[in-house]
């Protein structure tokens, strides 16, 4: 069989940065005006992600169409908000502290067997629900902040960071991400710390995934475009990183789609009946 060949490895990941942020400023702006919207709202949650996030929607949209929630929690780090603040601050944006404390508690008051992990998700659906709920409440639309690899992975909470209509990196690699995010002005306080959901004390991203995102989003590349195994494992990775990110891919596909619904009739929306993105005007 023939060995398709690959790019250097930090190539692979290479981006036209100042291209890339013209594109997705615009995007977001079109994909708000078709919407029948002129305001975004982001939930700020100190990390590169959404810190990046609402950059480019105060690159889009100006600040004053733009609103910052911040949604901590007790349990939450107080970096995580004290970040929120400074991304807030950097982008000339009032931030809004909304302290979901109350409502998850309130579940967990009921729910003796609820472990930190499940609990953790409870935060971040409480999040959606204060998000939207605001989002109605200023007639702006939420803006999504998951990137590629923690998409790829399955790695958030399912009908929680998922949930807004809108994601302007769900195409780029957290390393991508990062390199954007300077590109952009995002304070390096927020660029360099450790990546975190931030759902229990002590969490990090890399520690729950087992691998570096560095490494792992070099292997997705690589998987996604289907180069062999034998030749991933020849750029120097080793088999349990190839492992963890081949099994975290393949058992996650139905996060990433829409409801699976039985197929009764020839106007199916989503198969058969077009879906509502070719109705555009």
């Amino acid at each position: 069989m023939r060995i398709l060949e690959a790019p250097p490895l930090r190539e692979s990941l290479d981006l036209n940065l100042p291209l890339v942020a013209d594109f997705l400023t615009r995007f977001i702006r079109e994909e708000l005006a078709w919407r029948g919207y002129q305001k975004a709202i982001v939930a700020v949650s100190g990390g590169v992600d959404s810190a990046t996030t609402l950059a480019l929607a105060v690159r889009a949209l100006g600040p004053e169409n733009v609103h910052a929630l911040a949604l901590p929690h007790r349990d939450s780090s107080p970096l995580s908000l004290e970040h929120a603040r400074l991304a807030a601050k950097t982008f000339g944006v009032e931030l809004e502290v909304v302290d979901i404390t109350p409502m998850v508690e309130g579940y967990a008051e009921k729910t003796p067997d609820l472990t930190p992990r499940r609990k953790g998700n409870v935060m971040a659906r409480a999040r959606m629900i204060v998000l939207f709920d605001k989002s109605e409440a200023y007639r702006a639309l939420p803006l999504g902040t998951g990137n590629k690899t923690e998409r790829l992975f399955g790695y958030y909470t399912w009908h929680g960071d998922d949930s807004p209509p809108i994601n302007p990196l769900g195409d780029l690699y957290k390393t991508q991400v990062w390199a954007l995010a300077r590109h952009l002005g995002v304070p390096e306080a927020i660029v360099e710390k450790a990546p975190t959901a931030d759902l229990e004390p002590g969490q990090t991203d890399e520690a729950d995934l087992g691998v570096r995102y560095l490494r792992a989003d070099v292997i997705l590349e690589h998987y996604l475009k289907g180069y062999p195994d034998e030749y991933i494992l020849g750029l120097g990775f080793t088999e349990e990183e190839l492992r963890r990110v081949k099994e975290r891919v393949n058992r996650t596909h139905w996060k990433r789609a829409l409801p699976t619904v039985a197929l009764l009739s020839p106007t199916a929306i989503g198969e058969f009946y077009l879906r509502p993105l070719d109705y555009r005007v």
